[in-house]
Protein backbone atom coordinates (compact mmCIF):
# COMPACT_ATOMS: atom_id res chain seq x y z
CA UNK A 1 0.00 0.00 0.00
CA UNK A 2 1.44 3.38 -1.00
CA UNK A 3 1.58 6.39 1.30
CA UNK A 4 -1.27 7.94 -0.68
CA UNK A 5 -3.35 4.80 -0.18
CA UNK A 6 -2.66 4.87 3.57
CA UNK A 7 -3.79 8.48 3.85
CA UNK A 8 -6.82 8.02 1.60
CA UNK A 9 -8.07 4.85 3.28
CA UNK A 10 -7.66 6.27 6.78
CA UNK A 11 -9.38 9.59 6.09
CA UNK A 12 -12.20 8.39 3.85
CA UNK A 13 -15.40 10.14 4.83
CA UNK A 14 -13.70 13.14 6.43
CA UNK A 15 -14.32 16.55 4.83
CA UNK A 16 -11.48 17.98 2.77
CA UNK A 17 -9.26 19.91 2.48
CA UNK A 18 -7.53 18.05 5.28
CA UNK A 19 -3.99 17.26 6.40
CA UNK A 20 -2.76 13.88 7.62
CA UNK A 21 0.42 12.62 9.26
CA UNK A 22 1.48 8.99 8.92
CA UNK A 23 2.79 8.10 12.39
CA UNK A 24 4.71 5.10 11.10
CA UNK A 25 6.70 7.34 8.73
CA UNK A 26 6.97 10.06 11.39
CA UNK A 27 8.52 7.62 13.88
CA UNK A 28 10.82 6.15 11.24
CA UNK A 29 12.03 9.66 10.41
CA UNK A 30 12.63 10.33 14.10
CA UNK A 31 14.72 7.15 14.30
CA UNK A 32 16.73 8.24 11.26
CA UNK A 33 17.39 11.71 12.67
CA UNK A 34 18.71 10.15 15.89
CA UNK A 35 20.90 7.76 13.90
CA UNK A 36 22.30 10.60 11.82
CA UNK A 37 22.99 12.67 14.95
CA UNK A 38 25.68 10.17 15.93
CA UNK A 39 24.93 10.07 19.65
CA UNK A 40 24.29 13.78 20.25
CA UNK A 41 20.85 14.81 21.51
CA UNK A 42 18.51 16.39 18.97
CA UNK A 43 16.61 19.53 19.94
CA UNK A 44 13.32 19.53 18.02
CA UNK A 45 12.52 22.67 16.02
CA UNK A 46 8.93 23.52 16.88
CA UNK A 47 8.40 25.80 13.87
CA UNK A 48 8.73 22.70 11.71
CA UNK A 49 6.15 20.74 13.71
CA UNK A 50 3.48 23.24 14.96
CA UNK A 51 1.39 20.57 16.60
CA UNK A 52 1.68 20.09 20.34
CA UNK A 53 0.65 16.43 20.31
CA UNK A 54 3.39 15.62 17.81
CA UNK A 55 5.94 17.71 19.72
CA UNK A 56 5.22 15.63 22.82
CA UNK A 57 5.44 12.45 20.74
CA UNK A 58 8.91 13.22 19.44
CA UNK A 59 10.14 14.48 22.82
CA UNK A 60 9.23 11.05 24.19
CA UNK A 61 11.43 9.47 21.54
CA UNK A 62 14.93 8.40 22.74
CA UNK A 63 17.57 10.76 21.38
CA UNK A 64 15.49 13.94 21.41
CA UNK A 65 15.86 16.52 24.19
CA UNK A 66 14.50 20.05 24.42
CA UNK A 67 12.66 22.35 22.04
CA UNK A 68 13.97 25.00 19.67
CA UNK A 69 11.07 27.46 19.64
CA UNK A 70 10.57 30.39 17.30
CA UNK A 71 8.72 32.93 19.47
CA UNK A 72 8.78 33.90 23.13
CA UNK A 73 4.95 33.72 23.50
CA UNK A 74 5.15 30.21 22.06
CA UNK A 75 7.76 29.30 24.68
CA UNK A 76 5.53 30.68 27.48
CA UNK A 77 2.64 28.55 26.28
CA UNK A 78 4.68 25.37 25.85
CA UNK A 79 6.38 25.76 29.24
CA UNK A 80 3.04 26.21 31.00
CA UNK A 81 1.82 23.07 29.20
CA UNK A 82 4.66 21.02 30.64
CA UNK A 83 7.42 21.31 28.03
CA UNK A 84 10.89 21.84 29.49
CA UNK A 85 14.21 23.20 28.20
CA UNK A 86 12.98 25.62 25.55
CA UNK A 87 15.44 27.67 23.51
CA UNK A 88 13.87 30.50 21.51
CA UNK A 89 16.34 30.56 18.65
CA UNK A 90 15.28 33.88 17.13
CA UNK A 91 15.67 37.32 18.73
CA UNK A 92 12.57 38.87 20.22
CA UNK A 93 11.53 42.43 20.98
CA UNK A 94 8.21 41.36 22.52
CA UNK A 95 8.58 43.31 25.74
CA UNK A 96 5.52 41.92 27.60
CA UNK A 97 6.50 38.33 26.82
CA UNK A 98 10.12 38.92 27.84
CA UNK A 99 8.91 40.50 31.08
CA UNK A 100 6.90 37.33 31.77
CA UNK A 101 9.99 35.19 31.36
CA UNK A 102 12.10 37.49 33.52
CA UNK A 103 9.59 37.62 36.40
CA UNK A 104 8.41 34.00 36.58
CA UNK A 105 10.64 31.43 38.30
CA UNK A 106 9.53 28.50 36.13
CA UNK A 107 9.84 30.40 32.87
CA UNK A 108 13.20 31.89 33.79
CA UNK A 109 14.53 28.39 34.53
CA UNK A 110 13.15 26.70 31.41
CA UNK A 111 13.26 29.38 28.69
CA UNK A 112 16.42 30.67 27.01
CA UNK A 113 16.22 33.58 24.57
CA UNK A 114 18.54 34.65 21.77
CA UNK A 115 20.95 37.56 21.55
CA UNK A 116 23.41 38.23 18.75
CA UNK A 117 25.03 41.59 19.55
CA UNK A 118 26.01 44.05 22.23
CA UNK A 119 23.09 46.11 20.92
CA UNK A 120 20.73 43.30 21.94
CA UNK A 121 22.26 43.19 25.40
CA UNK A 122 21.80 46.91 25.92
CA UNK A 123 18.23 46.77 24.63
CA UNK A 124 17.33 43.98 27.09
CA UNK A 125 18.94 45.92 29.93
CA UNK A 126 16.99 49.05 29.06
CA UNK A 127 13.55 47.41 28.67
CA UNK A 128 13.78 44.86 31.50
CA UNK A 129 15.70 46.85 34.09
CA UNK A 130 16.44 44.68 37.12
CA UNK A 131 14.56 41.83 35.44
CA UNK A 132 17.52 41.28 33.14
CA UNK A 133 19.45 39.63 35.97
CA UNK A 134 19.33 35.85 35.62
CA UNK A 135 17.51 35.85 32.28
CA UNK A 136 18.90 32.97 30.23
CA UNK A 137 20.37 33.82 26.84
CA UNK A 138 22.26 32.12 24.03
CA UNK A 139 24.42 33.85 21.45
CA UNK A 140 23.54 33.29 17.78
CA UNK A 141 26.80 33.30 15.82
CA UNK A 142 26.78 33.77 12.04
CA UNK A 143 27.44 30.43 10.34
CA UNK A 144 27.45 31.59 6.72
CA UNK A 145 30.29 31.04 4.29
CA UNK A 146 31.97 34.13 2.89
CA UNK A 147 34.13 33.89 -0.21
CA UNK A 148 35.64 37.29 -0.97
CA UNK A 149 32.52 39.49 -1.23
CA UNK A 150 30.16 36.55 -1.73
CA UNK A 151 27.87 35.74 1.22
CA UNK A 152 26.50 32.17 1.17
CA UNK A 153 23.87 31.58 3.83
CA UNK A 154 21.07 33.45 5.52
CA UNK A 155 21.29 36.94 6.98
CA UNK A 156 21.09 36.37 10.71
CA UNK A 157 23.66 37.37 13.27
CA UNK A 158 26.19 40.21 12.93
CA UNK A 159 28.46 38.31 15.34
CA UNK A 160 30.96 36.14 13.52
CA UNK A 161 34.49 36.12 14.91
CA UNK A 162 35.72 34.84 18.29
CA UNK A 163 36.47 38.41 19.35
CA UNK A 164 32.96 39.57 18.44
CA UNK A 165 31.35 36.65 20.28
CA UNK A 166 33.51 37.31 23.33
CA UNK A 167 32.43 40.97 23.36
CA UNK A 168 28.76 39.93 23.34
CA UNK A 169 29.28 37.38 26.11
CA UNK A 170 31.15 39.86 28.30
CA UNK A 171 28.49 42.52 27.76
CA UNK A 172 25.75 40.02 28.64
CA UNK A 173 27.51 38.83 31.78
CA UNK A 174 28.18 42.43 32.71
CA UNK A 175 24.46 43.26 33.00
CA UNK A 176 23.60 40.02 34.78
CA UNK A 177 22.33 37.89 31.90
CA UNK A 178 22.87 34.15 32.28
CA UNK A 179 24.73 33.09 29.13
CA UNK A 180 23.72 29.46 28.64
CA UNK A 181 24.73 28.61 25.11
CA UNK A 182 25.81 29.48 21.61
CA UNK A 183 24.25 28.42 18.33
CA UNK A 184 25.41 28.14 14.72
CA UNK A 185 22.83 27.51 11.98
CA UNK A 186 24.37 26.52 8.64
CA UNK A 187 21.48 27.37 6.30
CA UNK A 188 23.69 27.08 3.22
CA UNK A 189 24.23 23.40 4.10
CA UNK A 190 21.14 22.31 6.04
CA UNK A 191 18.62 24.07 3.80
CA UNK A 192 20.22 23.65 0.38
CA UNK A 193 19.44 20.57 -1.77
CA UNK A 194 22.33 18.92 -3.61
CA UNK A 195 21.55 20.47 -6.98
CA UNK A 196 24.89 19.70 -8.60
CA UNK A 197 28.68 19.37 -8.14
CA UNK A 198 29.12 23.09 -7.48
CA UNK A 199 26.58 23.03 -4.64
CA UNK A 200 28.20 19.94 -3.11
CA UNK A 201 31.60 21.61 -3.25
CA UNK A 202 30.31 24.75 -1.54
CA UNK A 203 28.68 22.67 1.18
CA UNK A 204 31.87 20.68 1.83
CA UNK A 205 33.90 23.85 2.05
CA UNK A 206 31.35 25.45 4.34
CA UNK A 207 31.40 22.49 6.73
CA UNK A 208 35.21 22.56 6.97
CA UNK A 209 35.35 26.31 7.48
CA UNK A 210 32.53 26.33 10.02
CA UNK A 211 34.08 23.53 12.08
CA UNK A 212 37.27 25.55 12.50
CA UNK A 213 35.55 28.87 13.26
CA UNK A 214 33.00 27.32 15.62
CA UNK A 215 35.80 25.75 17.66
CA UNK A 216 37.60 29.08 17.85
CA UNK A 217 34.44 30.89 19.00
CA UNK A 218 33.63 28.31 21.68
CA UNK A 219 37.22 28.23 22.92
CA UNK A 220 37.12 32.03 23.24
CA UNK A 221 33.90 32.27 25.24
CA UNK A 222 33.98 29.13 27.36
CA UNK A 223 36.46 30.52 29.93
CA UNK A 224 34.06 33.44 30.51
CA UNK A 225 30.78 31.54 31.05
CA UNK A 226 29.56 28.05 31.87
CA UNK A 227 27.99 27.03 28.57
CA UNK A 228 25.18 24.49 28.84
CA UNK A 229 24.94 23.89 25.12
CA UNK A 230 26.54 24.48 21.74
CA UNK A 231 23.82 24.02 19.15
CA UNK A 232 24.43 23.25 15.48
CA UNK A 233 22.94 21.80 12.35
CA UNK A 234 19.49 21.20 10.92
CA UNK A 235 17.69 18.28 9.29
CA UNK A 236 19.82 18.64 6.18
CA UNK A 237 23.17 18.72 7.98
CA UNK A 238 23.07 17.19 11.46
CA UNK A 239 24.93 14.08 10.27
CA UNK A 240 27.90 16.30 9.40
CA UNK A 241 28.47 17.65 12.91
CA UNK A 242 27.93 14.69 15.23
CA UNK A 243 31.66 14.24 15.74
CA UNK A 244 32.51 17.92 16.11
CA UNK A 245 34.40 18.23 19.40
CA UNK A 246 32.64 21.40 20.57
CA UNK A 247 29.03 20.67 19.53
CA UNK A 248 26.85 19.37 22.37
CA UNK A 249 23.49 19.14 20.62
CA UNK A 250 21.95 19.25 17.16
CA UNK A 251 18.68 20.67 15.87
CA UNK A 252 16.09 19.19 13.51
CA UNK A 253 12.38 19.28 12.85
CA UNK A 254 11.45 19.34 9.16
CA UNK A 255 12.78 15.84 8.65
CA UNK A 256 10.01 14.45 10.84
CA UNK A 257 7.42 15.32 8.18
CA UNK A 258 9.64 14.78 5.13
CA UNK A 259 8.53 17.63 2.83
CA UNK A 260 9.61 17.81 -0.81
CA UNK A 261 12.59 20.05 0.05
CA UNK A 262 14.49 16.93 1.11
CA UNK A 263 13.82 14.98 -2.08
CA UNK A 264 16.92 16.64 -3.52
CA UNK A 265 19.52 15.60 -0.92
CA UNK A 266 22.16 12.97 -1.62
CA UNK A 267 22.97 11.74 1.89
CA UNK A 268 19.49 10.94 3.18
CA UNK A 269 15.82 11.00 2.28
CA UNK A 270 13.12 11.02 4.96
CA UNK A 271 9.86 9.21 4.36
CA UNK A 272 6.95 11.45 3.32
CA UNK A 273 4.99 11.58 6.57
CA UNK A 274 2.67 14.54 5.99
CA UNK A 275 0.35 15.27 3.08
CA UNK A 276 -2.83 17.21 2.49
CA UNK A 277 -5.90 16.31 0.44
CA UNK A 278 -7.83 18.64 -1.84
CA UNK A 279 -11.27 17.73 -3.22
CA UNK A 280 -11.88 17.84 -6.96
CA UNK A 281 -14.58 20.44 -7.62
CA UNK A 282 -14.42 21.20 -11.39
CA UNK A 283 -13.60 19.67 -14.74
CA UNK A 284 -12.79 22.67 -16.95
CA UNK A 285 -11.61 20.61 -19.96
CA UNK A 286 -10.48 17.18 -21.02
CA UNK A 287 -7.30 16.23 -19.21
CA UNK A 288 -7.89 18.88 -16.54
CA UNK A 289 -9.48 18.94 -13.10
CA UNK A 290 -9.62 21.69 -10.53
CA UNK A 291 -9.23 21.07 -6.81
CA UNK A 292 -10.41 23.34 -4.04
CA UNK A 293 -7.74 25.35 -2.18
CA UNK A 294 -4.09 24.35 -2.22
CA UNK A 295 -2.21 27.66 -2.27
CA UNK A 296 0.06 26.68 0.60
CA UNK A 297 3.31 28.02 -0.82
CA UNK A 298 6.36 27.75 1.44
CA UNK A 299 8.51 30.64 2.58
CA UNK A 300 11.98 31.33 1.23
CA UNK A 301 13.33 32.31 -2.15
CA UNK A 302 10.35 32.54 -4.55
CA UNK A 303 10.14 29.78 -7.13
CA UNK A 304 8.64 26.41 -8.03
CA UNK A 305 10.68 24.66 -5.35
CA UNK A 306 8.37 26.31 -2.78
CA UNK A 307 5.10 25.07 -4.29
CA UNK A 308 3.26 21.90 -3.15
CA UNK A 309 3.46 18.87 -5.44
CA UNK A 310 0.84 16.22 -6.33
CA UNK A 311 1.62 12.79 -4.93
CA UNK A 312 -0.11 10.85 -7.71
CA UNK A 313 1.85 10.17 -10.87
CA UNK A 314 0.27 11.47 -14.03
CA UNK A 315 -0.82 14.74 -12.43
CA UNK A 316 1.00 18.05 -12.56
CA UNK A 317 0.32 21.68 -11.80
CA UNK A 318 -0.66 24.10 -14.51
CA UNK A 319 2.34 26.38 -14.71
CA UNK A 320 0.30 29.46 -15.54
CA UNK A 321 -1.65 29.15 -12.28
CA UNK A 322 0.27 26.99 -9.83
CA UNK A 323 -1.54 26.44 -6.53
CA UNK A 324 -4.25 28.96 -5.78
CA UNK A 325 -5.91 30.58 -2.82
CA UNK A 326 -9.22 28.84 -3.56
CA UNK A 327 -8.47 26.55 -6.49
CA UNK A 328 -5.65 24.51 -7.96
CA UNK A 329 -5.97 23.19 -11.53
CA UNK A 330 -4.16 19.93 -12.37
CA UNK A 331 -3.47 18.35 -15.71
CA UNK A 332 -2.23 14.99 -16.93
CA UNK A 333 -3.16 11.46 -17.84
CA UNK A 334 -4.69 10.84 -14.43
CA UNK A 335 -7.02 13.84 -14.50
CA UNK A 336 -9.86 12.20 -16.44
CA UNK A 337 -9.99 9.32 -13.97
CA UNK A 338 -10.86 11.65 -11.10
CA UNK A 339 -14.50 12.23 -10.25
CA UNK A 340 -16.02 15.26 -8.53
CA UNK A 341 -15.53 14.87 -4.80
CA UNK A 342 -12.48 12.62 -5.13
CA UNK A 343 -9.25 13.83 -3.59
CA UNK A 344 -5.86 14.83 -4.83
CA UNK A 345 -3.07 14.32 -2.31
CA UNK A 346 -0.29 16.89 -2.19
CA UNK A 347 3.00 17.25 -0.32
CA UNK A 348 4.21 20.59 0.95
CA UNK A 349 7.61 22.00 0.03
CA UNK A 350 8.40 22.73 3.67
CA UNK A 351 7.15 21.34 6.94
CA UNK A 352 5.36 23.02 9.83
CA UNK A 353 4.29 26.26 8.21
CA UNK A 354 1.74 24.26 6.19
CA UNK A 355 -0.18 23.76 9.43
CA UNK A 356 -0.93 27.46 9.61
CA UNK A 357 -3.70 26.56 7.10
CA UNK A 358 -5.19 23.64 9.05
CA UNK A 359 -6.71 23.47 12.51
CA UNK A 360 -6.77 19.67 12.76
CA UNK A 361 -4.10 17.07 12.03
CA UNK A 362 -5.39 13.56 11.32
CA UNK A 363 -3.00 10.90 12.59
CA UNK A 364 -2.75 7.71 10.55
CA UNK A 365 -1.08 4.37 11.30
CA UNK A 366 -1.26 1.15 9.34
CA UNK A 367 -3.88 2.62 7.03
CA UNK A 368 -6.18 3.50 9.95
CA UNK A 369 -7.16 6.81 11.50
CA UNK A 370 -5.92 6.62 15.09
CA UNK A 371 -6.51 10.19 16.28
CA UNK A 372 -7.30 13.74 15.24
CA UNK A 373 -5.41 16.43 17.13
CA UNK A 374 -5.26 20.22 16.92
CA UNK A 375 -2.44 22.10 15.25
CA UNK A 376 -1.18 25.29 16.88
CA UNK A 377 -3.90 27.06 14.90
CA UNK A 378 -6.47 24.59 16.14
CA UNK A 379 -5.56 25.55 19.70
CA UNK A 380 -6.05 29.19 18.83
CA UNK A 381 -2.32 29.90 18.74
CA UNK A 382 -0.51 31.89 16.07
CA UNK A 383 3.06 33.00 16.63
CA UNK A 384 3.87 34.38 13.19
Amino acid sequence: MTGEDHWARATAGLPAPLVAVDLDAFDANADDLVRRAGGLPVRVASKSVRCRALLHRVLGHPGFAGVMAYAVPEALWLAREGVRDIFVAYPSVDVPALHEVATDDLLRAEVTVTIDSVEHVRWLRDVLGAGVVGLGVAVDVDASLRLSRLHLGVRRSPTRSPAEALAVVRAAAGVGLDVRGVMFYDAQVAGLPDAGPHVRAVKRRSVRHLEQRRAAVVDAVRPEVDLRFVNAGGTGSLHLFGEDRVVTELAAGSGLYGPTLFDGYDDFRPQPAMAFALPVVRRPARGLVTAYGGGYVASGEPGWSRVPSPVRRGLSLVRAEGTGEVQTPLRGDGADDLQLGERVWMRGAKAGELLERFTTVHLVSGGRLVDSVPSYRGEGRCFG
